[in-house]
């Protein structure tokens, strides 16, 4: 399939890319991050428009993000009830919940780019929570503009090389992902022991 699309990029554009990247958030199979960097090799041939490239991708998704919010908020816990019948998807939306829960606007800045299989759960789970769709927009329109910028931008820098393109922003985003952990575990090591202290003062 995903061919298949690649094929239709140079002949519908950005009405493509705005699809996939909407379907992509509404966590269907699509293969949103490649056809982004294929749009964005086509604009540094002069096919497509770097800026409106970005545009339609960034539309599309903040699209999708904000029908699986409204999906949430007005179907709620009837609507995750039958999702967690499966148990894949039960297993990300733990994750998503509990993200929310620690976490909020970062946790669905975050989901949009840096871990984006969490996304579409994300956005589930914050409308079903009644989290502020003010901060949730806010939170999501910066996210989604980070993932079309990178993609769509290497894409582009790249000149339509695509696996290298590829190649590279998974190396890049792996770092930042690895460097988010150790800083995490760092704040919870010396968060920690200063927490059990103050407890102990307490009593």
């Amino acid at each position: 399939m995903t061919d298949w699309l690649l094929g239709l990029v140079p002949q519908y554009g950005l009405w493509l890319l705005a699809a996939t990247t909407f379907l992509s958030c509404l966590a269907l199979p699509i293969p949103a991050s490649i056809l982004m960097l294929t749009a964005g090799g086509f604009a540094a041939a002069g096919d497509l428009v770097l800026w409106q490239a970005f545009l339609a991708a960034l539309a599309g998704a903040v699209a999708g993000d904000q029908l699986g919010y409204w999906a949430g908020r007005g179907l709620g816990a009837g609507l995750l009830a039958r999702l967690r019948a499966d148990p894949g998807r039960d297993r990300l939306l733990a994750r998503a919940d509990a993200l929310m829960d620690r976490r909020g606007v970062l946790a669905v800045f975050l989901t949009r780019w840096l871990l984006s299989p969490l996304g579409p759960w994300v956005n589930l789970v914050a409308g079903s929570t009644r989290y502020g769709w003010p901060r949730f927009t806010a939170a999501g329109v910066a996210g989604e503009g980070v993932w079309a910028g990178l993609y769509v931008g290497t894409g582009h820098a790249f000149a339509g090389n695509v696996q290298a393109a590829s190649d590279m922003l998974g190396s890049a985003l792996g770092m930042v992902g690895g460097a988010g952990a150790v800083l995490a575990l760092g704040y919870w090591l010396f968060s920690t022991p200063r927490a059990a202290a103050r407890g102990r003062k307490r009593h």
